[in-house]
């Protein structure tokens, strides 16, 4: 068998052949759901929209599965007011710099005043 050398942002997934994908795909068909695939922008957007919409912020893998939700729900795959549950384990400290263009950091020293002051002027 020859390696495959995955591409992409979310290093944590990006395994080339993944030991447990016959059985993802068989799980898939079996309960009548579905794998997707993302691009790195979507990724990026997928962390984008669940720090915005939620508060978390997480690594590439979470952004992964957000932005598959994202794209289901656009397609009409989860029905309107569906209960969806997505289990993000990954902060997203761990893949900054899979972000970071997309991002705004503020730097401060670890003075508890300073912190307070640099969130104040993030207020919005």
């Amino acid at each position: 068998m020859v390696p495959v050398r995955p591409t992409g942002i979310a290093k944590s997934l990006a395994i080339g052949s993944p030991a447990d994908g016959v059985y993802a795909l068989g799980v898939a068909r079996d309960t009548g759901g579905s794998i997707e695939a993302v691009s790195d922008e979507e990724i990026v957007e997928g962390i984008r929209l669940l720090a915005r919409t939620t508060g978390i912020f997480t690594e590439t893998a979470g952004g992964v599965t957000t932005a598959v939700l994202r794209k289901l729900a656009e397609r009409g795959a989860i029905a309107s007011g569906e209960t969806v549950v997505l289990y993000i384990t990954g902060d997203g400290l761990k893949t900054i710099d899979a972000v970071e263009p997309a991002v705004r950091t503020i730097d401060v020293s670890p003075d508890p005043d300073e912190v307070d002051a640099a969130l104040a002027g993030l207020a919005v």
